[in-house]
């Protein structure tokens, strides 16, 4: 029956703390074993670890864990609290009814030294055990608590792990937690609702616990022109997430001054230079394309501006996919005097835009060629997407479908202008 003392309530704490019953065993532990045998010349030798109503053996010499085991003379020992040595184990009221005494393998002699926690709890013992009655020596007792020490210190080390491990584990689930939170504030928890125009937009990050640089936003501008913009900042983590903020504010802050598409990069770029100036951290510097949407009749007039950044993919009602790029449009932030590219399109009934950052084209296909423009050009001429949440479909879809090849996160931002519908005429109505 297991003791319900505060005493082995205590002990058996240490076992479950050490996690010791579901240690598996290991080369260290039946090397120890092994060693117990040599000292005593002894056929057999064990480690065991004792709980509220079991012995288990984690580690044995000479015979299978459990067969051979003295359950009894083990609680014994760990009872005892010290060196336990039992001359002749037929003499003994505690063990001579036990199956390993009576039958095979026929223990007579049992010697055992604790397995003793730094606190002082017992958990277990080092046993060596004989088929012949005999005496312990004071040396061989000596070394089988060595041994016992050893045991003890292996236990610690696979305690330290654990814990390790487990710090670790929560850290990096904190670490996710903290990025998905600053990944949010970084972008807009919803795109606002455009007349005559649906939006839609969507992040797609390599790892979950690493904030990116990806960026997008969509908000309106005077009267009923609305501006949008999509870009990437270098690097990832706090740095990244910092300098996205201020590029994110500073766009949206110089299209209320000036909403000329080329105007704004200039001034964000004015603004990360003068982050820049003096200064001995890294360049701060970005990609971005920044536009402003003017509704016009059954479509929207599109004034792009860009900055080292990936062309805009138009896909026409018809089926053709093609970039809308001005040509030229160099970093922000980081040349002395650079160039930004304008241009100016249209989007019609059944026409949609897509904006999207680098990580998408730099992906490896199955090949192991870069996926580049015209691979995605090709993708959405064959899948026909027809809206802006249609494309973020084929866009996630094709991004699964590279699945490892997919090596740095992507931002997408879709617009598109719903197809003309068409009024029956009265002539088409049947008759009531």
């Amino acid at each position: 029956m297991p003791l319900t003392s505060a005493p082995e309530a205590s002990r058996l704490a240490a076992v479950r703390r050490y996690a010791a019953l579901e240690t598996a065993s290991g080369a260290a532990l039946d090397r120890v074993a092994g060693l117990a045998a040599r000292i005593f010349h002894a056929p057999f030798a064990t480690v065991t670890i004792v709980g509220d109503d079991t012995v288990h053996a984690i580690a044995a010499h000479g015979l299978p864990p459990r067969r051979g085991l003295v359950e009894s003379l083990c609680a014994a020992a760990v009872r005892h609290g010290g060196p336990y040595v039992v001359h002749d184990a037929l003499l003994d009221p505690q063990a001579a009814g036990d199956p390993a005494v009576r039958g095979e393998p026929g223990i007579r002699f049992f010697a055992a030294a604790l397995i003793t926690t730094p606190d002082g709890e017992a958990l277990g013992s080092v046993n060596v055990m004989d088929v012949r009655p005999r005496e312990a020596g004071d040396e061989e007792l000596d070394c089988l608590r060595d041994l016992a020490g050893l045991v003890m210190d292996e236990l610690e080390v696979r305690l330290a792990t654990h814990r390790t491990v487990e710090i670790e584990r929560e850290l990096r689930a904190g670490a996710e937690r903290l990025a998905r939170t600053l990944q949010r504030t970084l972008l807009p928890p919803v795109l606002p609702r455009v007349p005559g125009l649906r939006a839609a937009a969507a992040y797609h990050p390599v790892s979950a616990d690493e904030v990116g640089g990806d960026f997008y936003d969509l908000f309106p501008l005077d009267g009923d022109r609305w501006g949008f913009f999509l870009g990437d900042v270098c690097g990832k983590g706090a740095d990244a997430a910092a300098l996205t903020s201020l590029v994110r504010y500073t766009l949206r802050a110089a299209a209320v001054y000036d909403a000329d598409p080329h105007a704004v990069l200039a001034n964000l770029d004015a603004v990360l230079q003068q982050e820049h100036a003096g200064g001995e951290a890294p360049v701060p510097y970005c990609t971005a394309v920044f536009g402003v949407l003017q509704p016009d009749d059954d479509g929207f007039g599109v004034t792009l501006a860009t900055g080292g950044h990936p062309p805009a993919l138009a896909v026409r009602a018809n089926g053709l996919v093609e970039p809308i790029h001005p040509a030229g449009g160099q970093l922000i932030g980081i040349l002395r005097d650079p160039h930004f590219a304008q241009v100016s399109a249209r989007l019609n009934a059944g026409d949609a835009l897509l904006l999207y950052t680098d990580g998408l084209t730099e992906a490896r296909t199955p090949t192991g060629s870069m996926l580049d423009e015209d691979g995605l050009t090709a993708y959405l001429a064959a899948a026909r997407p027809t809206s802006a949440d249609a494309l973020l479909t084929t866009v996630h879809d094709l991004i699964t479908a590279l699945g490892k090849g997919v090596s740095d996160d992507t931002a997408i931002l879709a617009l598109s202008v719903p197809p003309a519908t068409r009024t029956p005429s009265s002539g088409s109505l049947g008759a009531a």
